[in-house]
């Protein structure tokens, strides 16, 4: 009998990756490939956006040769990238025009920091985040005033857009919800771009690609390009779709997925909080949109959590790996005398401070090596509270549960540190490397008739190891306080 499946790709920052999820819910085999990414100065940071797409079709054909060798039939393709890299390219030849800038470009901060005093109340309440370090719409505007194509010629967008239009067989672009919101300018409650913006940043309007659904009209599927023609029927930011894919569907739910920093998010509800900008750092986004109905999410991000340990083991060699130090810090109780305080790249979040340094702390020639260990998941522990503590007073409705996944999740020491300081019960997913590629894949299979809601497309993945709160209430307010009063000092 023939099994249906989603055909699904992930275009990640350092990687791209395709598998086919099936019917069950589960993905079958990545194929992975490695992407460059080129820092031509220390504000830059660009990648090749050919590279991009062929890297993608790449592995996505390698997915579709698994699925015809096992008897999966591919009734549609589901896409998720990166998010707020721009592109800009040639539509007659479909080459890029300059190399792609990423999301973590901060070449135009300065410039924009100008801006911000009279443009941040005005974009919290129109489009759910500051000005912000990065603008892919001003960077777009100063590389029209150089290239030598027709205007009418040039196309833009981000990852998403780029790919679409490719797979598409360059007969749509248009951008989602979900990457549109995060490229800045996107109007929460209209779904619309704010002209007044980017008319501010010198971007014409008309050349930003329309935004759409997550789950709408993105053509379909190229045969001369991939093999196949199937409905390309989902496209999202990879952030969004992992929250779908964690089960975060009721507000409340959220999600803390673990990477070279750490993202926590959660569902908020129908409409954006009122209580966007009273906390450094949290943005309010589409959490995903489907039939002309958007679901509202809040994310805040941690930029120095897996990159912290891969500092200690692979750049000091004090430790072995990731895995040594979860081992010797389990051997040793929580202290209230040394502090790890992983501010090794700036602070977003409870206070923004990009200037922020990492600090060491209570150190005597008693310390050991496990008390070090101890303190420095502990402070990861404390710096990602630091976020769900965020994302409740934003949405002022408490975080019910938080799924989590990613390389750092493996430590039953920090998930129980952060279930202790958070006060709320973490759950630790089995197969979170897939998250986000798989979340894309549950919303194309719902439009498609695989499931019949994204509860069901969930439904079998099962439980995974809990991690309940054991702290009384009052130690946990005193730690916390103690905390606070570390960090403060670190960046005085």
């Amino acid at each position: 009998m023939t099994r249906r499946g989603i055909l699904a790709v992930d275009e990640g920052s350092t990687g791209t990756r395709a598998a086919v999820v099936g019917e069950d819910g589960m993905s079958g085999p990545s194929f992975y490939t490695a992407v460059d990414v080129v820092h031509p100065e220390p504000s830059r940071v660009e990648q090749d956006a050919a590279q991009l797409l062929e890297r993608t079709v790449d592995v996505a054909r390698q997915a579709i040769a698994w699925a015809g060798e096992n008897g999966v039939e591919i009734v549609g393709m589901s896409v998720c990238t990166q998010r707020a890299t721009a592109i800009l390219w040639d539509r007659e030849t479909g080459r890029p025009l300059a190399p792609a800038v990423v999301w973590q470009d901060t070449r135009y901060a300065d410039e924009l920091a100008k801006l911000a005093p009279e443009w941040d109340p005005v974009l919290w309440e129109r489009t759910g985040r500051p000005v912000g370090t990065r603008a892919p719409f001003l960077w777009a505007a100063r590389q029209l005033d150089q290239l030598d194509v027709p205007a009418d010629r040039v196309l833009f967008g981000s990852v998403d857009t780029w790919l679409v239009w490719h797979l598409s067989g360059r007969t749509r672009y248009v951008m989602s919800a979900t990457n549109a919101v995060a490229f800045g300018g996107y109007r929460l409650r209209e779904h619309a771009w704010d002209r007044e913006w980017l008319a501010a940043l010198g971007f014409p309007a008309e050349l930003a690609p329309p935004p759409v659904d997550d789950d709408g009209d993105f053509g379909r599927t190229d045969p001369g390009l991939l093999g196949i023609e199937v409905p390309i029927a989902a496209v999202m930011g990879d952030q969004h779709a992992s929250l779908i894919a964690l089960g975060a569907l009721t507000p409340g739910q959220g999600t803390c997925v673990h990477g070279t920093g750490t993202f926590v998010g959660a569902l908020a509800g129908d409409e954006p909080p009122d209580g966007l900008g009273q906390v450094d750092g949290v943005l309010c986004l589409v959490g995903w949109r489907s039939a002309g109905h958007s679901r509202f999410s809040l994310e805040a991000y941690t930029s120095t959590t897996g990159s912290a340990l891969r500092w200690l083991t692979e750049d000091l060699g004090l430790f072995r790996s990731a895995a040594e130090i979860s081992e010797l810090a389990a051997a040793q109780p929580g202290s209230t005398s040394t502090w790890f305080v992983p501010t090794l790249a700036g602070l977003r979040t409870p206070v923004q401070r990009p200037g922020a340094r990492g600090l060491l702390t209570g150190l005597s020639l008693a310390t050991t090596r496990d008390v070090v260990a101890r303190a420095v998941l502990d402070g990861i522990a404390h710096a990602v509270s630091d976020t769900v503590d965020a994302l409740r007073t934003t949405m002022n409705r408490p975080v019910t549960r938080l799924r989590a996944g990613g390389g750092l999740a493996a430590s039953d020491v920090l998930l129980q540190s952060q279930a202790d300081f958070a006060g709320v019960e973490i759950e630790r997913v089995a197969d979170s490397a897939t998250a986000s590629l798989r979340g894309a894949a549950y919303l194309a299979g719902v439009r498609l008739g695989v499931w019949p809601s994204l509860a069901e497309a969930v439904a079998n993945l099962g439980n995974g190891e809990v991690f309940e709160p054991r702290l009384p209430e009052d130690e946990r307010r005193e730690l916390r306080a103690r905390w606070q009063s570390v960090l403060a000092a670190s960046l005085s």
